[in-house]
């Protein structure tokens, strides 16, 4: 039985705002995410980008020319990023829809050159969702096709709740599932961002139970925690050495697990 996910959609329909600016905020994040897209991405072909929010990627890879079929869980996403579309004239590069991660209904099978799942396992605590979520993601894909998912990490996270929210860690039920199991409490009320927090050791066996052959897994966020701040006012020169040292580190296993969120990059074997 698939979890009911209403109240993400919920969360996401009223959070366009904070969205749409998140990646202002966590610069190294998309910067490093970007450096391993354009290293693993097909130079063209058709994209299926699973969780697309507000766009942050899909209306740059269609201005390069790939073509896209974008799905996400939140109807208000659908219809502000098929305006945006219209706006920026790259309508025609992107079919824009209302879907859930784990079935994908209506999207063709075996027809992509790489999908990007870069947000719908966040929200899927059943390992059996992500499972399904990743099953789907293989059909879709050509073989040879590339993934490409993010998650968040358990511990990874805990530089953000220290500074953002101290008081957390007064609940200790809160604090002892989250470390544990991933999660709130079981008998916690839904809403908000409820997510699965995964722990580095679990990301490519979960993966490669689908099919996947792993070539990469990587901290976006590595060796900074939550100062994004002093990463966001770099500029010129300096910025470019100290993404060009932190993209090189980005798959040190001994930090992965530190930064918040961890990209996993692997392919559908050809055969």
């Amino acid at each position: 039985m698939m979890d009911d996910l209403t109240d993400i959609r919920e969360f996401y329909n009223a959070a366009w705002d904070a969205e749409e600016n998140r990646l202002e905020r966590h610069q190294l994040e998309a910067d490093i995410t970007w450096h391993y897209l354009n290293l693993h991405l097909p130079p063209r072909g058709r994209l299926l980008e699973i969780g697309f929010g507000t766009g942050a990627y899909t209306f740059p890879l269609a201005k390069r020319g790939y073509r896209i079929t974008a799905i996400d869980l939140a109807d208000e996403y659908v219809t502000r990023c098929k305006a945006k579309a219209e706006e920026l004239g790259i309508s025609g590069q992107i079919d824009f829809r209302t879907g859930d991660a784990r079935q994908l209904k209506g999207i063709p099978r075996g027809e992509f050159d790489a999908v990007l799942l870069m947000g719908p396992l966040y929200h899927l605590l059943l390992e059996t969702d992500r499972t399904a979520a990743l099953r789907s993601a293989y059909a879709c894909l050509k073989p040879g096709g590339v993934i490409f998912s993010a998650m968040i990490s358990r511990f990874g996270i805990l530089g953000d709740l220290i500074k953002d929210n101290p008081s957390w860690i007064e609940n200790q039920e809160a604090v002892w599932s989250h470390i544990r199991h991933g999660h709130r409490p079981t008998n916690a009320p839904k809403g908000g961002f409820r997510g699965y927090f995964v722990r580095l050791e679990e990301i490519a066996p979960l993966h490669e139970r689908v099919g996947f052959r792993t070539h990469k897994i990587a901290g976006v966020e590595p060796a900074i925690s939550a100062n994004d701040e002093s990463y966001n006012t770099l500029k010129g020169k300096q910025r470019d050495l100290w993404l060009d040292l932190l993209f090189e580190i980005s798959s040190e296993q001994s930090i992965v697990a530190s930064s918040r969120h961890i990209l996993y990059i692997g392919q559908k074997p050809d055969n």
